[in-house]
């Protein structure tokens, strides 16, 4: 289960077996309303062109946003769901890791919103993303 207890190993641990762990989505920090994570730039997160797929840095950006907002809210009574992403690729990443940073910006009872910016390993902005997610109540467990 995910809380504020976890720790990044036991975050990283829960990727097995999932798209986080094929795209090689790696947990480096994560505090309440911030989540912070690398993905390396190779063969499994490239387009043909030889550059990052810009489906990798969605994938990266929706993974930071929704473990942000299930490490906030009780994972006993709700469940979180992403409602709408958006993103602007604005650099091309051709190696090496992309570092995210997702930040919430709106913390409600229904609705968390988060910004993850990627950059690459120069610190220059690959990408911009808005993830919005949908906190919503289990039943009979309101």
């Amino acid at each position: 289960m995910i809380n504020t207890n976890s720790t990044i190993e036991e975050l990283n641990a829960l990727n097995k077996n999932t798209l986080m762990e094929q795209l090689g989505i790696e947990y480096l920090e994560v505090n309440e309303g911030f989540v912070y994570a690398r993905m390396p730039v190779n063969e499994k997160t490239k387009q043909p062109m030889g550059i990052l797929h810009g489906g990798s840095s969605l994938a990266l950006a929706e993974t930071l946003g929704s473990l942000g907002s299930a490490f906030i809210v009780d994972l006993d009574k709700n469940d979180v769901r992403g409602s709408h992403m958006s993103a602007n690729h604005v650099r091309a990443a051709m190696s090496g890791w992309v570092y995210a940073k997702a930040v919430i910006i709106h913390r409600g009872r229904n609705t968390h919103v988060w910004n993850i910016d990627i950059f690459d390993e120069d610190q220059q902005l690959v990408s911009t993303c808005r993830l919005t997610n949908f906190i919503i109540a289990r039943e009979g467990k309101k």
